[in-house]
């Protein structure tokens, strides 16, 4: 049975529970986490078997992350037989064959995967346990379930430990009479994980809350066989009371995972509940303890149990990269959120901070493999939204990308940033297409993967294939302004002007004061020959962005073309003033002159972005401005110098 699928073991006076991860003994929970775990599971598997050395290589760790892998295994392998009270030179229980590997020898009682839960047993088993299982001496946490949000509980002491006995009492004569009690479980092919809810009592943790309903996030996006919907959509659910038949149906979702955290130092106390969203009803519910440096870990095994719960199978590749997750250093872990949360508001303020934070991370932790990744992201985004010139950023966003896959080569938000470098910075068009494809493979739920595919497929015009990406990216991230936006350029530049302008109103729908959405909307009026309309929405996008510099040049253009020209010198007057002051995309500019039918100022522009290596000249070949420029034979040889592929 794979790493991660439902069974309970039972040994001596000892019982483990893989769908929660935990060693109990004689009923009371044992403090036991991240790799020794993991290789007790696989060893309770195939017991009175030998497990090579090399296999827990392969199935727990990275060639690159350990640079003493012997030292590492011995150790998890030691404090493992510490808890299980065993001895190396006496077993009882963990019988090491030297050189070669280790074999579980005591005797082994395990339940199996029985059916899937239904109304009666989530009723009288999994609420109950969700209720009293999940409560500890310290911090008890029980569902609301007018909403199914956490709050303090005042058992303690003696009483909590013994409703916790009763609880498990419970709960595990529940399972062994499921095939007489239930029914078949409502059919689960997509979810959301709500944002986790801080019970930490530190408002300043609100960054860890959210970072763990992130990583959790990311982890079930692995699972093919399951939709899951991007964080930014679930994160305006935060603190929101609505029902949950209305949340599905906003999120179009069959189940949704609530959660809470509570942060103590470096112990971290998570409490899950899965539930199954029309109906508003309980289906599964479990505690997990963890130190910091393990809550990648943690992070795994929850998704696993949840896609064992739902009836999931993971595929063996899937089951390989949900079992690699590793220790990482606790101050590193927190930097890497740190940085997440600071470069996910794309602003330029926030991609600053979120550089420091992951470099931070990575001086903390060099072996850690996401801060890299998200290095790389960070700075292509920069050069994208012009905040620093390609040949600074984009070498230093390869550079980590690599590093990244050097870690870790299953890490699919490095493969969409390199994919981005050799899109972008590169011109490497099958290259590009390469890491896109590899990155929506490793991680089918990447919104983030499916919109950098998307653009790459609008560029090297394929537009039905285009329109599909971006229509996932979407549907991944449905309450995304920017996923909304970005699909409304794809079909702007796929000569879907109607389809585009219908759906940047919806982005102004989700986003009122989203200034790229009115600047869009002008570019579609424009190519309509719509230039009153066109005028009006650039107006209102310079309001809202005065010194955006895509906004400048885009309506620039636009202006010029409708006949506006001293207001479109005016807004090259203000490019002209931004430039004295930070990196200007000479793209912007060339769009400008464009729209003042100065074709020799145009081509001059462009034959700077090209040597400044623009990050928007990518999409020279196909972008709609550029039409009027077809015939130009410098714009023919430019075409030329960059290799389109036909």
């Amino acid at each position: 049975m794979p790493v991660g699928e439902k069974q309970t073991y039972r040994f001596g006076p000892f019982e483990f529970d893989t769908q929660c991860g935990q060693l109990r003994k004689d009923g009371v929970g044992l403090k036991l986490q991240g790799q020794p775990v993991l290789i007790l599971e696989i060893l309770l598997q195939r017991p009175a078997q030998l497990v090579t050395r090399e296999e827990l290589r392969e199935r727990l760790w990275t060639s690159d992350t350990f640079v003493d892998f012997d030292h590492s295994l011995n150790t998890a392998v030691k404090k493992l037989r510490q808890t299980l009270g065993d001895e190396a030179d006496t077993p009882r229980y963990i019988e090491t064959l030297p050189r070669r590997g280790y074999r579980f020898i005591g005797e082994v009682n395990g339940e199996g995967s029985p059916q899937k839960i239904s109304e009666v047993e989530t009723l009288a088993g999994n609420e109950f346990l969700t209720k009293v299982a999940s409560t500890s001496v310290d911090a008890a946490i029980s569902p609301d379930h007018s909403r199914h949000r956490f709050r303090r509980s005042p058992i303690t002491g003696a009483l909590a430990l013994a409703i916790v006995v009763v609880a498990t009492t419970s709960y595990w004569w529940i399972h062994r009479k499921r095939p007489e009690i239930m029914g078949r479980l409502p059919r689960i092919e997509s979810i959301a994980v709500l944002p986790f809810e801080n019970l930490s009592g530190d408002p300043a943790q609100e960054y860890f809350a959210d970072g763990m309903t992130d990583e959790l996030t990311t982890n079930l996006g692995k699972i093919s066989k399951l939709r899951v919907i991007s964080r930014t959509s679930v994160m305006s659910y935060k603190e929101s009371r609505k029902p949950l038949p209305e949340i599905a149906r906003e999120l179009s979702v069959d189940a949704v995972v609530e959660g809470a955290v509570k942060r103590s130092g470096n112990h971290v106390h998570i409490t899950a509940n899965l539930l199954y969203a029309p109906g508003d009803r309980h289906l599964w519910a479990c505690t997990y303890e963890s130190e910091l440096g393990d809550v990648s870990i943690l992070q795994s095994t929850m998704a696993r149990s949840i896609a064992d719960e739902i009836g999931i199978k993971l595929l063996s590749e899937e089951q390989t990269r949900l079992a690699r997750a590793r220790p990482v250093n606790p101050d590193a872990y927190q930097a890497y959120l740190t940085g997440k949360y600071h470069a996910g508001k794309w602003s330029e303020d926030g991609l600053k901070k979120g550089t420091a934070s992951f470099q931070q991370a990575i001086d903390l932790d060099p072996t850690y493999a996401p801060p890299y990744a998200g290095l790389a992201e960070a700075h292509v985004m920069m050069a994208i939204m012009g905040h620093r010139p390609s040949t600074e950023v984009f070498p230093l966003a390869r550079a980590e990308g690599l590093k990244a896959l050097e870690m870790d080569d299953g890490l699919a938000e490095a493969h969409a940033d390199i994919g981005m470098v050799k899109l972008v910075f590169d011109w490497d068009w099958s290259g590009a297409e390469q890491e896109f494809r590899r990155a929506i493979a490793l991680n089918p739920n990447s919104s983030q993967a499916h919109f950098f595919y998307g653009v790459f497929l609008t560029v090297l015009d394929r537009p039905d294939e285009a329109i599909r990406e971006s229509e996932i990216a979407l549907k991944l991230d449905p309450l995304s302004a920017m996923m909304s936006l970005d699909l409304g350029w794809v079909l702007y530049n796929t000569r879907n002007y109607d389809q585009s302008i219908v759906q940047l109103k919806k982005t102004l729908e989700l986003a009122p004061d989203l200034g790229y959405a009115n600047m869009e909307l002008g570019w579609n009026y424009r190519a309509k020959g719509m230039h009153s309309e066109a005028v009006v929405q650039c107006q209102r996008a310079v309001a809202l962005l005065p010194m955006d510099q895509v906004v400048l040049g885009s309506c620039g253009g636009v202006y010029g073309a409708a006949g506006r020209t001293q207001d479109a010198v005016r807004l090259l007057e203000r490019v002209k003033m931004l430039s004295e002051k930070k990196h200007v995309d000479a793209w912007n500019v060339a769009w400008l002159y464009d729209g003042l039918g100065n074709d020799d100022d145009t081509m001059m522009w462009l034959e700077r972005a090209y040597r400044e290596r623009s990050a928007s000249l990518y999409h020279l070949k196909n972008a709609d401005w550029t039409v009027r420029l077809r015939a130009n034979p410098r714009f023919q040889e430019l075409l030329k110098r960059m290799a389109f592929p036909q």
